[in-house]
């Protein structure tokens, strides 16, 4: 089974950017979206951002996500 997780950019450096996760922050590639800004929500799969999020909707994945470590 594959996750695709939102992430928000923080840092952009030519085709790579750096991404923050809850709490995490790690390199990805955005290759695939020449657009992408800093502030951005993208999803992230396999260390590729592959599309952009609106930002209310990838608040939204994230608490549940939130809620599911309470299981």
């Amino acid at each position: 089974m594959c996750l695709a997780v939102p992430a928000r950019v923080v840092e952009i450096s030519g085709k790579r950017a750096t991404v923050e996760m809850a709490g995490v922050v790690q390199q990805t590639s955005i290759m695939m979206l020449p657009d992408v800004q800093i502030g951005d929500y993208v999803i992230l799969h396999a260390g590729f951002a592959i599309e952009k999020l609106d930002e209310a909707e990838a608040l939204r994945t994230i608490e549940l996500f939130q809620t599911m470590e309470g299981l």
